[in-house]
């Protein structure tokens, strides 16, 4: 197999652990025989620095022309901690899901039994927990009409949704959950937002074409509360651009580390894979940050866009004995850890 792969390594951590998830397809590529070929990209605030535009034309073609994306992370403190920047790194990351039409994040969460006292929560409530989050990525506030009011002393986000752009990714989380334990769970706020209740109209309607597969209906606090609580209650997650963003990083922490947890942004042409971590710039740069997500990442690239089942089974099983033997960076073992590289390094010799 031979496969063109845009690598976009972003700011902060991003460009060392998309090192690492690099390397990872390199040596599935030695190893299983098949040629990839990596070309690099710019995005985020690196991009705003060199051209000033946070997602380049030139990126934009490089997207298009490719097999796949893996993607690092995007943000940094001179735009995070200046709200009057008149262009931000985030504007980039919602250009480029805009103009790939990638309108479904996938979002998968599930526990290693190596890590299971590593989260916070206590080991019978994390133990067992697989579940996915389909987040709608291309409506809501996220893309909505925005602004200040003359005086700069009122402020609207506007939530928008289209009958299309909900039906799309409920008939994907229906099909996701047929494949697994048959049960949707749609999060809304239908008790107070218009656009939530259009969501329901939409996926109740769905639903009842679709009797096999339970529909669930939960509001968005109810939820969150259920997250931790009973985390082994949900299977497949639906749900709006914001409540996805903010209960996917909540869901985080049953995994014990945000840097565990791959995802998958999928539309209408080309796929995007990247980490949920972000940027971490705090840790830019020190070669302390955990790549198994990048890893995990680039594991789901195989399998979603080429199809290669048992390479990206590899990987996994090559991420899981590094965990079971303790290869782990300093977020998941502050008193014996490895570096980025070192872990890197030994999931490579797994595969």
């Amino acid at each position: 197999m031979n496969k063109r792969i845009a690598v976009l390594p972003g700011d902060g951590i991003g460009p060392e652990v998309t090192a690492i998830a690099v390397q990872v397809l390199k040596k599935i590529g030695e190893v299983f025989d098949h040629q990839f070929t990596f070309e690099e990209g710019l995005v985020g605030a690196i991009a705003i620095d060199e051209t000033g535009n946070p997602f380049p034309d030139e990126t934009l073609q490089l997207c298009q022309s490719a097999d796949a994306i893996l993607f690092g992370a995007i943000g940094h403190p001179k735009y995070d901690n200046d709200p009057t920047a008149p262009v931000r790194p985030e504007q980039g990351l919602l250009a480029m899901r805009k103009a790939l039409g990638l309108y479904a994040n996938i979002r998968p969460v599930n526990t290693f039994k190596a890590l299971a006292d590593a989260s916070p929560l206590k080991r019978e409530i994390v133990e067992g927990v697989d579940f996915v989050v389909f987040r709608e990525l291309t409506g809501g506030s996220y893309f909505g009409k925005k602004g200040r009011s003359d005086d700069r002393l009122s402020a609207y986000d506007t939530c928008t949704y289209t009958h299309d752009e909900i039906y799309r990714i409920t008939q994907l989380a229906f099909e996701a959950a047929a494949k697994r334990r048959k049960k949707v769970t749609l999060v809304d706020k239908a008790n107070v937002m218009e656009t939530s209740r259009l969501w329901r109209e939409v996926v109740q309607k769905y639903a009842a074409e679709h009797p096999e597969i339970e529909l669930e209906l939960m509001f968005v606090d109810n939820a969150a509360m259920a997250l931790i609580q009973n985390p082994r209650r949900f299977d497949v997650i639906l749900t709006e651009n914001m409540f996805g963003d903010i209960l996917t990083d909540e869901a985080s922490v049953i995994t014990g580390s945000l840097g565990m947890l791959p995802s998958a942004s999928v539309g209408s042409q080309v796929a995007l894979y990247e980490p949920i971590h972000g940027s971490y710039p705090q840790a830019a740069g020190q070669n302390i940050a955990n790549p198994m997500a990048a890893v995990l990442s680039a594991a789901t690239l195989l399998e979603t866009s080429f199809n290669l089942m048992a390479e990206g089974k590899t990987i996994r099983h090559a991420v899981e004995e590094a965990l079971n033997l303790g290869y782990v960076t300093k977020d998941i073992n502050p008193d014996k850890f490895m570096s980025t590289t070192e872990v890197g390094q030994k999931i490579c010799d797994f595969i």
